[in-house]
Formats: structure tokens, sequence, C-alpha cells
């Protein structure tokens, strides 16, 4: 355990702060002041830390008093010193004398060092300050720097408001990371340098730094009582709703839930080379399926559940002709996503006020002008890594490209699934990485039939799933169909359901203990199954 000297001049809120957060299982051990009334002090008397007063004397040298905190210090045991707010410049009598001596400064250095950091940022106009972390020496706020943390300067700012948002946006943040790697002891102190091991560019990197622009405010978030606004990545490079020109002037602009909607729409068509379409309702598909048309496409899937499908989102990934406009606007729906419209298209589709109609074939971003891609084409999926905001923090993970081909299903019951069967098996496999979990897909073909999703119990998952294509989905039912899992089956019970449903072959991830038990109940069903080895949860 690292044990921390904390000396302070006032109030001592970082140290205070490390203190509770005992970064790294690192404790505050003393505290030290130069002067008496210092409230850090009252503080320390408080929480039973330790507490020590050296004032220094009028005539006294700063050597001198310095032999006397380290006399004051001397029967305490410590690894690392931090300043807070100290305000004395210390010599090598100290420095020589004490372990590794770190320091926060309200600034990026080198930039503004010395007194009045806020103010000097003020008057030289920049836009991003922060802290700076840096181990002391002898020179004002120059010794080598162990960690910064940035903020963003606004033009209404004055030097109490960046105070305030440097001591808790960056300092809250920096101070603490510094003193856990130093209890990590992953900090190396060499002359002039500071690294810092496994500090090193990688995908889920020690350290992440983001900035996102605003691109527009929202009418309100999921509900009405919430405000919400839109940011965007302007290094995006991938096809996305935000950024994404509106296309019917005078429509009102899209919602929270549009937004959210239309992505995890435009996310499944991506899967896909195909023509595809995919109807989403609540962030779920409604509907999903390949063609050799989009039209096709389009009608295939709005026929899986039309009932769910009203006011919901449609996602294309080919240029939207007439002919899908027409079925498009044949009943109610919020969003239209493609890469491109034709002008007959666009004539259909404008004629409904609301219907938002937007292409994401091109970007358009605040003060630019729209850049154009490949008319018709989504391109390349980019982006390798996705986020969702927790209370306190943020989940980052790889983004679950991975879909399996013929050669990672292994088939592990007595009956071989026909082609046709391996074939949906591989396209429910991609519209089921979009079904949030538990999820189960009915396919036949290229094309849903019936989807049971954010089940708590996989078993009503199948059940939810049956009872769509027996009751919602249209010109289709679930009788030979394959059923699709993203997850094992920890029991018989859901392919025992699926079978009475009429399902004939099954994709699922494998690897529960019961596996055996599921597959006899396939055998004795007739039902091919195989194992992808992996499975697709999708909890957001």
């Amino acid at each position: 355990m690292v044990t921390i000297a904390g000396l302070a001049s006032n109030r001592g809120r970082n140290l205070r702060n490390v203190a509770d957060r005992a970064p790294g299982g690192a404790e505050l051990g003393v505290v030290v002041s130069n002067r008496a009334d210092a409230p850090v002090v009252d503080w320390a008397d408080e929480h039973g830390i330790p507490s020590e007063v050296v004032e220094r004397g009028d005539d006294e040298s700063r050597e001198s008093h310095e032999e006397r905190i380290l006399d004051a210090l001397a029967d305490y045991d410590f690894d690392i010193v931090c300043l807070d707010g100290y305000m004395r410049v210390l010599t090598s009598t100290f420095l020589d004398a004490a372990p590794t001596t770190l320091n926060v400064h309200p600034s990026l250095l080198p930039a503004f060092p010395g007194m009045d950091a806020h103010e000097q940022v003020l008057d030289a106009g920049v836009k991003t300050t922060g802290c700076t972390v840096h181990v002391v020496n002898e020179e004002v706020d120059a010794g080598p720097i162990v960690t910064q943390e940035a903020v963003p300067v606004y033009t209404d700012d004055d030097a109490d408001d960046l105070k305030s948002r440097v001591l808790y946006d960056a300092e809250f943040k920096a101070y603490p990371r510094a003193v856990r790697w130093f209890a990590e002891g992953r900090v190396t102190v060499e002359d002039d340098s500071v690294t810092v091991e496994g500090d090193v560019d990688a995908g889920l990197p020690e350290r992440r730094v983001t900035s996102e622009d605003r691109y527009d405010e929202l009418r309100y978030g999921e509900n009405p009582h919430q405000d919400a606004a839109v940011y965007v990545d302007e290094t995006c490079d991938e096809a996305s709703v935000v950024g994404a020109p509106q296309l019917n002037e005078g429509a009102k602009g899209l919602s929270y839930n549009n937004y959210n909607d239309a992505d995890g729409a435009l996310n499944i068509i991506k899967e896909f080379d195909e023509p595809a379409a995919a109807v989403i309702k609540h962030t779920n598909p409604a509907g999903c399926a390949t063609a050799d048309t989009l039209a096709e496409a389009y009608a295939d899937a709005l026929a899986t559940d039309p009932m769910s499908a009203f006011g919901g989102i449609v996602a294309l990934n080919r240029e939207c002709d007439a002919e899908t406009a027409e079925l498009i606007v044949d009943s109610f729906k919020e969003v239209v996503v493609a890469p491109g419209y034709t002008d007959d298209a666009l004539d259909v589709l404008t004629e409904k006020k609301n219907l938002r109609v937007l292409d994401v074939g091109r970007l358009h971003l605040p003060g630019s002008q729209t850049q154009s891609g490949d008319v018709g084409e989504l391109g390349e999926r980019t982006e390798t890594y996705t986020e969702k905001a927790l209370v306190g923090g943020r989940l980052v993970q790889e983004r679950d490209l991975w879909t399996p081909t013929l050669d990672d299903l292994e088939v592990v019951t007595e009956t071989e699934p026909t082609d046709e069967q391996l074939e949906t098996m591989l396209f429910a496999w991609k519209v089921l990485k979009h079904v949030k979990s538990n999820g189960i897909l009915f396919a036949k073909g290229t094309e849903t039939v019936g989807v049971g999703m954010g089940q708590v119990s996989r078993v009503d998952a199948v059940e939810l799933a049956a009872m769509k294509a027996e009751e919602h989905a249209e010109g289709k039912d679930a009788q030979g169909a394959v059923m699709a899992s993203d997850a094992f089956f920890p029991f018989p019970d859901g392919v025992e359901k699926a079978a009475d449903a009429g399902i004939e072959a099954v994709i699922q991830p494998g690897g529960s203990v019961n596996d055996e038990e599921v597959i006899e109940a396939c055998d004795e069903r007739g039902i091919a199954m195989v194992f992808t080895g992996q499975r697709c949860f999708r909890h957001d």
C-alpha cells in the first residue's frame, strides 16, 4: 500500500478527494500545513488523519523551514508527497530528502505557469484549458509531467467558472489517476522524464480523450420532460444518421428516440450485401429481409409484423426507388433511412408531411457543404468500438462485427441441415445480432417470420416469436422455419416449444452443461441443429 504525505496551505480539496477515493489503495497518512488556520487541518483531525502545522517564521529561510517540515515528518512512513495549494516553492533541501513529490497546476503546462493561470487562459483567448499533475522540482511548474486533463473554455467564462470546472472536471480526475499509477508501481521518474507502464495507444487504452460537437438540440429526450441534444464525431467516415441530410424540408426534426431507432435500423442493413430492408420499432427489428429487389425485401420485412411496424423506422441498403417508396407510404412510418433516393421516390415520400427522409449516403455537418458519397452505397463499417454511457462512467467494447460462415457451423444432431436451411441460418444470425437479449428469431429463406426480443426467459422469447409468426405475420408462418437463438438453451424446453411451433432447424451458440439433453430433444423430433461457438447478446 502506498502512503501519502500531503502538504496544503488551505482547504486541500484535492487531498481530501484522493483520501476519499483511495486510488490504487493509496491512503493519506499525514497532512502538513504551513498555516495553523488552514481548513485542511481541521478536516484531517475530524477524519482521524494525523496532521502537523509548521509555520514559517518571519525571518526564517526556506531551507530552515523545510528542514523543520522534514523533522515533523520523520515519525511517519510515506511513499510519495502530494502538494495541494501549498503556497511555497520547495528547494532541494526538501526535494532531495523526500520521496517523489507531486503537484497539480490548473493549466495545461507548459502553458500558463505560475499564479493567476485562469486569468492568463482568458487573456490568451484559448479554447481549451485543464490541469497538469507533475513531479515537483526547484523550478516553478516546470517538473516532468505525469498526466493532464483537458476542459473546454466557453465564450462567457470568467475566472471563477474556469476555477470550478478545472477543479471538479479535471483535477479531481487527474490527481487520483496519477496517485493510482504510483500505487500500482507503474511510474518511473528519471531525470526530466516520466514514463507510465501500460499507458500506450491501444484499442482499449489506459486513458480516453473524446471531443464531440453538438450537432443539434432535440425537441426532447426519451420523454418530453427530458432535455436532449445530439453530438457529432466529425472524424467518422462510416454512413451514419448523425449529419445525414433530411430531404423533406419542413418536416419536424428527429427526436432522441428517432435517432436511436434509426441508428439501430441502419446497423442491421449494414450486415448485408444483397438488397435488404429492415423495419425497426424501439430499436428492435419488427422484420428484416433480403431479396432480388429492394421492393421485395421491404415487402417481406414488413409482412413479418405489420402491426408492430406501425410508426416504425425503415432502413434500406440501396438507393430507394419509386416502387419501394410506394410500399413504404402505404402505412404510417416515422423515418426512412437509405443511401440515396431517386427523384420519383422522393416525390412519393415527401407527400407524407412528417415522414422524415434521411440520406445516409451523404454527410452534412454544421457550417459545411453537403458531401456526396457513392449514391446508393453504404460503404464500409469503419467504427470498431461502441460505447454506452453509465451514471459515473462509460462502457466501451469492440463492435460485434462477427458473423458465422458455413465453416464455423458445427452440426450436432443426427439430422443434417439442408443447404437452404444453412443459408437461412446465416441470414438469421445477422439479424439476431440486433435483437435485444434474450433474443429468438424465426426465419425462412432470407426473411424473418417471427421475432421474440428482450425477454427474461429464453422460453418466453421462443413463445413470443411463435406467437408473432402465428398471429401477426402476413402470408408466412413458422412451419418449416429456422430458429436462431442468441445464447445457448439451458434446458430442452426451448427447442420443444419451437418444435411445437413448426421449427425444423436451429442455430445456437451451444456451450450449456445440458447441451446433450438439448441435442437429444432435437434428435427425437428430427430437428437439425448447429452450434456457432459464439453468442450474440445485445443488452442495449
